[in-house]
């Protein structure tokens, strides 16, 4: 398997396909660079190199015990892109992937870096605070780590059923989608999950946002049940220097799966534009 062994002794698997200018894919909590799928091969097709790799602890990468913050995760990130040696490279980030890729630009430099879009992302802070009004209260992520410790195969299976790709409120479940969905989940590791719960809602990107200065699509739904669109997107886009907002109305967390045809189209527009 294509591997890059980071400075702690972590194997980060990647799919790295086709030639052209790079679009790096970072996924989300808790699933894998399989998540990418109708991404990877629409931008391959349209003649870029596509590459997502395995957040540590999830996917095919090491079930390693430690290391599951926003630091290291970033720093993966960038152990992928200088063992590819990729220049003028596209960060796409989506939930959590979406922190990586803010994180990673912010703490790396934008050196290897002209454009990046941020799809249903955690930034700017997920976590209720005094300055983050509309924040989720700290309990409702103290309770999936409980519900992960407790069963996580069936809170997985919850989490795919509803309100990820709000199949709670449309009643019309795809079930090879909440299949793929926890099958991605269950390839990764309990550990590297539970504490995932943290780094995704607990840390602040304020300063990072502020920090990038090349080109940052944010795009978010006002009908997102995991990240929740006021607390997020619009945020996200006023710290920005140089913030393209788009919403949608309607559209799930999981919208890159479930709405690929108009995520891909208006992604595509924006690397044109």
């Amino acid at each position: 398997m294509p591997i890059v062994k980071t400075k702690d002794g972590v194997e980060i698997f990647y799919k790295d396909w086709g030639t052209g200018q790079p679009i790096v894919f970072s996924h989300g909590w808790p699933l894998s660079a399989d998540d990418w799928d109708a991404q990877l091969l629409f931008f391959l097709n349209k003649g870029y190199r596509v590459v997502a790799h395995d957040r540590r602890g999830h996917g095919r990468s090491t079930q390693v015990a430690d290391g599951h913050d926003m630091d290291h995760y970033a720093d993966d990130l960038a152990a992928v892109v200088a063992h590819l040696d990729l220049k003028d490279a596209i960060h796409i980030g989506h939930s959590t992937g979406g922190g990586e890729v803010v994180h990673y630009i912010a703490r790396h430099g934008e050196s290897r870096v002209s454009k990046a879009a941020i799809i249903s992302a955690v930034p700017p802070l997920m976590v209720q605070t005094p300055a983050n009004p509309n924040g989720l209260p700290k309990k409702v992520f103290d309770d999936f780590q409980v519900a992960l410790a407790a069963n996580r195969s069936q809170f997985y299976r919850d989490v795919a059923s509803g309100p990820f790709y709000n199949y709670n409120k449309t009643g019309k479940p795809a079930e090879a989608t909440i299949a793929n969905w926890w099958r991605q989940s269950m390839m990764g590791g309990a550990k590297a999950h539970y504490d995932g719960i943290v780094a995704f809602s607990q840390t602040d990107f304020t300063d990072d946002l502020k920090k990038i200065t090349v080109p940052v699509l944010v795009m978010h739904s006002e009908d997102d049940q995991i990240v929740p669109y006021v607390a997020a997107g619009p945020l996200s886009a006023k710290l920005l220097k140089n913030s393209t907002f788009k919403s949608y109305k309607g559209f799930p967390h999981g919208m890159p799966t479930t709405e690929a045809e108009t995520i891909n189209a208006d992604l595509l527009a924006f690397l044109n534009s």
